[in-house]
């Protein structure tokens, strides 16, 4: 039950942001020296899931910038008094017209902080409504594209704010990423097939990573299992598993585990250790087990979610053809009003 990749096109659908990454790391040294004090990263779903991986390691790396990671309908409601001149605020919607966003961006016009908004097209609402736009081109890995524009630009502020020297490493990096993603898609294939076959009946999938891993158990359990499988699944944060959550282990139950390679992997190996005492039903996804070819060393840790993402992607596939439901299926989203 194989099922298709073509993988140069799926490099090729990449180009256009590894191109617009130089644009947007020139865009962040810009801003940067008109006296960015902090940042707020917006956006729903799975960009908003891109973002938390990104101010991960703001927060890992900085003392002074301050950054925040809000959902655009929040973002409007509190209407927080941060929002002024010394204010950067990034938002990111694949389609640029998720109401939400744009709605925030509309709102942050009479307001005296600078907007960036990232997508696929300038004629898209969101570009309309921004101070700046960065564009990845058309796209149907949208997740990827995204946080390729979005780490370029956020690293060059690092290192202007911040001297973070290792964004001179991150930006060659991320040329490479488009063939890591694609390796890990092709190289876990084979368990894709049987993990697809042991776990088709199940309806109830519990997904744990830790740190930014935690982003990938979202996106792969929300915005892809729940949202296109109609499956139940729920994503735990390593550091809180054993606060509740490890109580729903038994024989019975599946669970998907994600070690990443940042400083909270003991917390995932340590679910990890734990799960493999009261269940053998585990898919464990490291994202040492990936070459990663052209990332060098240090850069591994910030890509290893989104390698992990790509790893997971073919499982979703064969699932829906277990399940007779393409992952196109929708029962409200842009059917119904809500």
């Amino acid at each position: 039950m194989a099922t298709d990749f073509d993988r140069d096109e799926f490099i090729s659908s990449f180009e256009a942001a590894v191109e617009q990454k130089d644009k947007a790391a020139s865009l962040g040294v810009e801003l940067a020296r008109g006296n960015v004090k902090r940042l707020f990263l917006v956006g729903c779903g799975a960009p908003n899931r891109a973002m938390s991986v990104v101010k991960y390691w703001i927060e890992r790396v900085a003392k002074e910038l301050e950054v925040q990671l809000c959902f655009p309908a929040e973002l409007v409601n509190q209407d927080p008094p941060k929002l002024d001149k010394e204010t950067l605020v990034i938002l990111g919607s694949h389609s640029g017209t998720t109401p939400e966003t744009v709605r925030a961006a509309e709102f942050l016009r009479d307001k005296p902080c600078t907007t960036v908004g990232i997508t696929q097209r300038a004629d898209a609402p969101l570009a309309k409504a921004v101070d700046h736009f960065l564009l990845y081109g058309e796209s149907q890995h949208g997740y990827f594209a995204m946080y390729i524009v979005l780490q370029a630009l956020v690293g060059s502020i690092l290192k202007e704010l911040e001297g973070w020297m290792l964004h001179d490493e991150v930006m060659p990096s991320l040329n490479a990423l488009p063939t890591a993603l694609a390796d890990a898609i092709e190289v876990s294939e084979d368990r894709a097939i049987e993990e697809s076959r042991i776990y088709k009946d199940d309806r109830i999938l519990y997904l744990v990573g830790s740190g930014p891993c935690h982003s990938t158990a979202y996106v792969f359990g929300v915005c892809v299992l729940m949202e296109m499988q109609w499956m139940h699944c729920h994503p735990i944060e390593a550091a809180e598993f054993f606060h509740g959550p490890f109580e729903i282990v038994d024989e019975t139950m599946p669970l998907i585990l994600l070690l990443g390679e940042d400083p909270s992997r003991p917390e995932a190996e340590r679910v990890v250790r734990f799960c493999k005492k009261y269940t053998e039903r585990l898919m464990i996804y490291d994202s040492a087990d990936f070459e990663m070819p052209g990332i060098s060393k240090e850069v591994r840790p910030l890509v290893a979610p989104f390698v992990l993402q790509a790893a997971l992607d073919h499982l979703a596939q064969h699932l829906a053809v277990w399940h007779n439901h393409p992952l196109s299926t929708r029962r409200y989203m842009w059917k119904t009003e809500y």
